[in-house]
């Protein structure tokens, strides 16, 4: 019996090798039936670069502000009194924890 079947081992292994790969091809991390997750995941993605693009303009624009050929005298004395802890008598502080 086993000699009659003999001939069809290869073309099985081969028919199940391809069944293996094209399952994980649907199926897998990055198959094509993961494509919401995907959607999903860059999704947010974009929008985590998109606030850390603002982020990085607004710091951009302030430490522009701090520079000796455009120093801003208001941003100036924000970071004085911020970094040493003074404040005019007429300012209301609110102290919160860090």
């Amino acid at each position: 019996m086993l000699d009659r079947l003999r001939p069809y081992l290869s073309t099985a292994f081969l028919a199940l090798l391809i069944a293996y790969f094209a399952y994980h091809a649907f199926t897998g991390e990055g198959g094509l039936l993961q494509s919401d997750s995907r959607d999903a995941a860059l999704a947010a993605k974009r929008a985590e670069l998109a606030d850390l693009t603002e982020r990085r303009h607004d710091l951009e624009v302030r430490a522009r502000l701090l520079r000796d050929e455009s120093l801003s005298a208001d941003l100036l004395e924000e970071r004085a009194r911020s970094l040493l802890g003074f404040a005019d008598p007429r300012d209301y502080v609110i102290r919160m924890q860090p």
